[in-house]
This record gives structure tokens, sequence and C-alpha cells, in this order.
């Protein structure tokens, strides 16, 4: 009997999209003459049942299995203390994705030096980079000891070898993509080489609960490159992100099985490395400008944090058939909902003016409760007139102009007192629910509004 021919695979080396065939355009990341070839796979490493220098696992009873709290090793870095869930679990495999450039490869060496100084034994473990690059970005950050160890490797089998016979605390893996296996018999970088890799890494952190941090290239889109199922395998996912001429880092955690999603740590990039900015909403209102109109300071909670930012709307009569609307730091298809909004409940012909909303600091913030500072800043722009310096305001506005509760607004409250805002103007529906005392607002008054009509009344 003949044997099945063996299907052609092509896939993407831009986002790492699968095909059965060739295509021009690839339909997920729309890059051009972006298709390659896989080769025909090899048998897999992970095919074998234990690889070299693992336990084989055996079944066990869950009421035996003891469950406590996680080991967790403190990196002595706060704000990415903070993302993780409040430091690193013991066998942890953990993606960074970022642009390049954007510090990834810089906030990590950070790590190291701060966990090698503490006695840690470190492997880090570069696939683009010699030893003596690594050690001229290394002197930028200070002097290191004996406890990290550079490896440049990108042979998977040689990787996970060093790390079995050294047995690391500690692994960085700079980066996945630069990973290749022969046995996975695909080109460096493809889907199936990247699936591989992270598996192979995977089981060995599990096993030699080594904690194992890896470097992940993104797309055009702001995604990891490769196969969705990465983000799926690892533990957790952090996002490295940040506008390309500005100072300001933002480190985001989508997925932790460890603590909390949706964590920010914010850092300042200078000469000497990434700086931890402890007072993050003081720094995202430097600079702001003093009774302007279309300017708006608003709260928004990432994750448990409230941080205070500027809302910043230019509102001018359109010289356009179809007026423009640009929207920087947050959604755009919100912002047409809120004109839209405006125009029919206010009765303010918005169709006629061109509109353009910036959330300033380079910040993305999609949360609802940014609704009601960007009716203001537009309202305040429109009317050229200059919206309070020293009132805030947050809340989210329904398709009727009515104002909607928001959660933790004790939170946001407290920040914008202990920053010394005089006002808050929230949602009606939380200002009756509001549990703070006196000393808390610091002297602060707070307004609750049910609409629009009432928001612009007050203001």
């Amino acid at each position: 009997m003949a044997k099945a021919k063996k299907k052609a695979v092509f896939f993407c080396k831009e986002c790492g999209y699968e095909s059965p065939k060739w295509l021009g355009q690839c339909p997920v990341c729309h890059e051009w003459d972006s298709f390659t070839e896989a080769p025909p796979a090899a048998k897999y490493l992970t095919d074998s049942a234990v690889l070299p220098g693992m336990a084989r696992n055996i079944p066990a009873r869950l009421n035996e299995v003891k469950a406590g709290e996680e080991e967790r090793t403190v990196t002595g870095i706060g704000e990415l203390d903070r993302v993780l869930g409040g430091g690193i679990v013991a066998g942890s495999l953990v993606l960074v994705g970022g642009d390049p450039g954007i510090g990834k490869s810089t906030l990590l060496l950070q790590m190291c030096r701060q966990l090698s100084a503490d006695g840690h034994k470190i492997l880090y473990v570069s696939g683009e980079e010699s030893p003596k690059q690594i050690k001229m970005r290394a002197e930028r950050l200070g002097s290191f000891n004996s406890n990290l160890y550079i490896l440049c490797e990108t042979d998977l089998g040689a990787v996970s070898s060093a790390i079995t016979e050294m047995k690391p605390g500690m692994v960085i893996i700079d980066s996945i993509q630069t990973m290749y296996s022969e046995e996975a018999g695909q080109a460096p970088g493809s889907p199936g080489q990247v699936r591989e890799a992270t598996s192979v890494l995977m089981k060995l952190a599990k096993s030699l609960q080594v904690s194992i941090f890896i470097v992940g290239h993104v797309t055009k889109e702001g995604v990891v490159a490769g196969p969705r199922m990465l983000e799926h395998m690892v533990d957790t996912v952090l996002y490295f992100e940040g506008e390309g001429g500005a100072s300001y880092r933002f480190l985001r955690g989508v997925k932790n099985r460890f603590g909390s999603t949706n964590e920010i740590g914010v850092f300042e990039m200078r000469q000497d490395g990434l700086e931890e900015v402890l007072n993050p909403s003081g720094y995202m209102l430097q600079g702001k400008p003093e009774d302007e109109p279309g300017s708006v300071v608003t709260c928004s909670i990432e994750g448990t944090r409230p941080i205070l930012v500027e809302v910043q709307a230019l509102v001018c009569q359109t010289n356009f058939n179809m007026p423009r609307r640009t929207a920087a730091g947050t959604d755009y298809n919100r912002v047409n909902l809120l004109m839209a909004v405006i125009e029919k409940r206010l009765g303010i012909r918005m169709g006629d003016y061109d509109a353009y909303i910036n959330v300033a600091g380079g910040m993305k913030i999609n949360e609802p409760a940014l609704d009601l500072g960007i009716v203001a800043a537009i309202l305040s722009s429109y009317r050229n007139q200059a919206f309070d310096s020293k009132t805030v305001c947050f809340g989210e506005v329904g398709l009727v102009g009515e104002v909607r509760a928001v959660n933790l607004p004790g939170q946001r409250v407290m920040e914008a007192a202990k920053l010394g805002f005089s006002r808050c103007i929230l949602p009606k529906a939380n200002s009756q629910k509001l549990e703070l005392d006196a000393s808390s607002l610091n002297g602060m008054q707070v307004t609750g509004v049910g609409s629009i009509y009432e928001l612009l009344e007050v203001i």
C-alpha cells in the first residue's frame, strides 16, 4: 500500500500564522510576501516520555497533594514584583513581550543583577548577542558578581543540557524565536520550533523547579510573534510598552496564574537603565497646562492601582466634507460614540467639527470610566472654556446620556485627594454609596452627576 503523501505547510514569518497553501498576503498581520514553506517535521523532542535529566511523573491522589502559598523570590524591583503578584514563583514560566529596543533585555539584566547580588545562581541564554555585547550593556547598569552566567547558544539541546547540569535558580532565554532544535526539522522562528522550544522549557521549569523568563518578539499589531498557543502554555505573560521617543515604559501583566491580571508597572528609561516610577499619577501629570480649554484630569484603574491621567481634546470647525476624528491612547470607536451622544442629547452639531483626543503620557486606556473625562474635555474645547485644573472627573457614559457607576470609586477619590485636587465629579450612584471619612478626602468636595446634562450644569 502506497504511503500517504505528506502535506506541505506554509507559515508567516511575521506572525506565525499557518496555512496549507502559499498566500501572497497574510490574512492575520496583512504582511505581503511573508509566507515560507516549513520543512517536514521529524521527531519532536516532546514525543519522548522523559527528557534527559528529568524524573518521570507518576499519578498522585489529589487529597494527598499539599497546597500552600507559592514560594516567591522578591526581585528587588518593586514595580516588577507588583506585576508578577509579589515576586517570582519557583518553577514558573514567564513570557516577556515588547517592541524591539523597548528595554526588555535591560529590565531582565537589572533583575539578574539584583538577584545575583542576593546569592541566586542565574543563567542568561542569548541567541542574538555575543558575550561582549551583553557585557557592554551590563556595564551601564552597574557591577555584577560571579553568580550570573552567560551562554550564547541557539541549540535547544545544548541549552537544556546546560540547565540540567547547572541547576540554576533562574534562567533567561533571549529570545524564544532564536531557539532551534534539529529534531523538530523546521526553520528557526517557525511556529513548530517556537512551540517545541516552549514545551521543552516548560518541562524543565516544572521538573527542576527553575524559574524561566523567555523574551518574545512582537508583530506590528503588538502581540507576540508565533503560535497563539505560546501564551496559553506559559504561566505569566508580561508586555513592555512605551512610545519610541518617550522615556517612560509600562510593564503590563495580561495573564498571571499566580496573581491578579492587568497590573501595571511604570519605569523611566535613563542612561544607566530603567528606574521605577513610584508615583505614576504625579509623573503622568507633569507639565499639565493650567487653565487651558480641552484639558481634563480623570482617573483610571490599572489592576489595583488608581492612576490619574490628563485627557486632552481639540475641537475645531472642519474644512472637509467628512469631519476628522483622531484618538491617541484610547479607543477611536468609543470617541465617535461619545461624540454622537453629545450631538443627540445636548443638541451640539459635532458633525461640523473635527475632533482630536489624546491621553497625555502615552498610556493606552480603554476603561469605560474614562468616558466622563473625554466628554468634559470635548465640551471644554468646544466652548473654549477652561475646565477647573483642581477638578478630577470619572464615570461611564451610556447611549442615552446617563452617567453609570464604575468600580473602586473610593480608591479613585482618595488618589485625587492625595494629589491635592479640591473637587471630584463622579457618577451619582457611586457618590451615594461612597464611604470615606473627612481625613481621607483632605477637604475635597465630591459631586455626583446622573447624566451629561448635569455635567454641563456643574462645569
